[in-house]
């Protein structure tokens, strides 16, 4: 607008609307807060992979453990730092954009692929624990014989009902913003599990055996601060991708209220800080109360001194209720790389939306309930797509994206970020390798993972 002055010039004033800060991704704004951004992150993070830590801190001995965990959760803080550096310069919000930035049309398919088959294998982990669990946890409330026949006690009826009634109701979400609520009450289930097996501390050790009812043969209290076994080479990779999130950080980073790099930094450094913390203290406790009587999935592990313990059973559902609400999380990213690769330049499409989501979780439905074998596969999968998702796509999409004028490329940034790329081809060799000596073997000294 104008002003005429006493003198009779006019003074142009522009309005205050030119001002405003150009948004960090044109055409949306985000609208989800600081604090339900660091909920879905964390609740990305969290895997069914937390049981199986006591086990891995069992054949690393605390130290090496210490060790192992906080040099990883530094390099995903590292990685995701180059994925919001890379998507700063050239202003895209999606992965599969920054491979085709990149690479082009192969570096777009190469990273919707791999988030595909990663997350769909993650998700389908998960309704296999809701499948297997669920009904052992129910027979063991109700107290009834699990060859009875109710249908309330067949896995397979359960993870249809879960799917049905809970999954797909929140993955119909327009945003993955507004999951952050059930993202908290995730994180609150894992903190009651954690509060549990500090209780449970208290535990003798050596124990009795609930069946048995005999103290074990090889139970001994002896407490290793450092060890190497043939299991200590298993728990790297398990390790490795221990704080798989990095699908999720670029759709939260979009729907960020006044989204900033160093604000999403900050949310990623707080949410593996968490999750840091609960791993380590989840992992120290279960092991200190079991020592090396502790399994590969802990909760099996107080089972077996008292598998109608009310307290443990309540756990049980907690962890369940924390990985099912996991899932819509991870479907989010999945669904977004299917139509970044077959509706590239197509705008928000109600029927779309709803019709990839109710198609992905029939399709997990059917592999959990009618071909569960094909997890083994999925290990495969994730030991390929995890290291390329964490480790060497950030890499090489920094490397080529962040301009040659601004880092050349001998510059010191480009040379980490190639060394971390040769870091991730390691871990998935070694990852490939143990899954293809288990197989050779007939052994299954692997963990479960995210």
């Amino acid at each position: 607008f104008s002003i005429k002055c006493c003198s009779g010039t006019v003074l142009l004033i522009p309005y205050w609307s030119e001002y405003k800060t150009t948004p960090l991704f044109p055409g949306f704004e985000g609208k989800t807060s600081f604090g339900m951004s660091v909920f879905n992150l964390g609740n990305a993070i969290m895997g069914s992979g937390i049981l199986g830590l006591a086990y891995a801190m069992a054949n690393t001995g605390i130290l090496l453990f210490l060790f192992l965990l906080t040099a990883v959760a530094g390099l995903s803080c590292y990685s995701i730092h180059l994925l919001l550096k890379s998507s700063g310069v050239v202003g895209i919000r999606s992965y599969e954009q920054l491979g085709f930035r990149a690479f082009g049309i192969t570096g777009k398919m190469a990273a919707g692929i791999a988030i595909t088959l990663q997350n769909i294998g993650a998700m389908s982990s998960y309704l296999y624990i809701v499948k297997s669990e669920f009904p052992l946890v129910l027979q063991a409330f109700l107290k009834t014989d699990i060859s009875s026949g109710e249908w309330y006690l067949n896995g397979n009826y359960l993870v249809v009902l879960v799917s049905l009634f809970v999954i797909l109701p929140l993955a119909l979400m327009k945003q993955l913003g507004y999951l952050g609520y059930t993202s908290g009450f995730s994180l609150s289930c894992m903190v009651f599990f954690l509060s549990v097996i500090y209780k449970k501390f208290q535990i003798p050790c050596p124990f009795e055996e609930f069946s048995a009812n005999s103290t074990l043969a090889h139970a001994h209290s002896n407490v290793t601060m450092f060890t190497i076994n043939t299991h200590t080479a298993y728990t790297i990779p398990i390790l490795a991708f221990a704080f798989v999130c990095h699908p999720e950080v670029l759709p939260i980073y979009t729907e960020l209220r006044n989204p900033t790099q160093r604000k999403m930094q900050h949310i990623s450094n707080i949410s593996i800080l968490i999750m840091y913390t609960m791993y380590f203290l989840a992992a120290l406790f279960g092991y200190l109360t079991f020592y090396t009587n502790v399994e590969a999935e802990l909760l099996h592990t107080y089972s077996r001194i008292d598998p109608y313990d009310t307290l443990i059973l309540c756990v049980r559902l907690a962890v369940l209720t924390a990985v099912t609400l996991t899932v819509p999380i991870v479907l989010f990213p999945v669904r977004r790389a299917i139509q970044e690769m077959m509706f590239p330049n197509k705008t928000f499409n109600w029927i779309r939306h709803v019709a990839i989501a109710v198609i992905l979780l029939t399709f997990i439905n059917m592999l959990v309930i009618f071909a569960p074998n094909i997890l083994g596969i999925f290990g495969i999968i994730g030991a390929t797509s995890a290291p390329c998702l964490i480790f060497i796509f950030p890499a090489v999409f920094y490397i080529r994206i962040v301009p040659k004028d601004k880092e050349p490329m001998r510059s010191t940034p480009k040379i980490f970020a190639a060394c971390f790329a040769g870091l991730g081809m390691l871990f998935m060799i070694m990852s490939l390798s143990f899954i293809i000596i288990d197989w050779t073997t007939g052994s299954s000294s692997a963990l479960g993972g995210h």
